[in-house]
């Protein structure tokens, strides 16, 4: 995997989309770092849209409609659970930059949540980046089983209903491969994500 690009306190959101759009991702040391530094794995995680698997007793769990999924009506309160550190998660990348910059995205339309409640009560869910027609996936988190397994699947269904064609996880972990989640080199995904770049930007919650 390649390290770190350099790092650079004072990006803006325009800065983080632009460099979305040419392969690099940012992240901190920790929660307590001001600073970023750009990512460009030379193996990039992908979850193909085409090969997503759900397994036969998760898709059980999803028919029995545990939770109720939501779309971006609590980006803010999403980010903040997925960088609580928890005792499967003792550090975290996402610091205040971090937190200020997706918020903002999220603002103009370019950064998303999928949520699962459960009543009045957040417990799970994912948030990503959208542009051309690619998703960058960025984190997840899950205060009751299989909630935020449940709201990837409810995102793979919405990108390919808006006709997505690429969705970045970033690196591949146990838990994506079981849905599929591949490595490919870097110069495959250059060509991947070039062609994603050249879609319009489609929408991922509007009509």
């Amino acid at each position: 995997m390649a390290g770190p690009r350099g790092r650079n306190p004072g990006i803006t959101p325009e800065i983080l989309l632009r460099a979305y759009s040419i392969g690099l991702f940012p992240m901190a040391e920790s929660a307590d770092d001001p600073e970023i530094f750009w990512v460009e794995p030379e193996l990039r995680g992908v979850l193909p849209l085409d090969t997503f698997h759900v397994s036969k007793s998760l898709a059980k769990t999803i028919r029995r409609k545990p939770f109720d999924i939501r779309f971006n009506t609590d980006f803010d309160g999403v980010i903040a659970a997925c960088a609580e550190q928890t005792s499967g998660r003792p550090s975290t990348w996402i610091n205040k930059t971090i937190k200020s910059l997706y918020s903002t995205l999220n603002h103009i339309g370019h950064a998303h949540s999928v949520e699962a409640w459960e009543g009045s009560k957040l417990v799970g869910g994912l948030y990503g980046v959208s542009l051309g027609s690619a998703f960058f996936g960025e984190s997840m988190f899950s205060r009751r089983t299989d909630a935020s397994k449940i709201c990837l699947v409810y995102l793979v269904e919405r990108l390919k209903q808006r006709g997505f064609t690429l969705l970045d996880t970033q690196f591949t972990t146990e838990h994506l491969r079981t849905f599929g989640a591949i490595d490919v080199p870097k110069d495959q995904y250059a060509r991947m994500l070039e062609k994603a770049m050249e879609s319009p930007n489609l929408s991922f919650t509007g009509s």
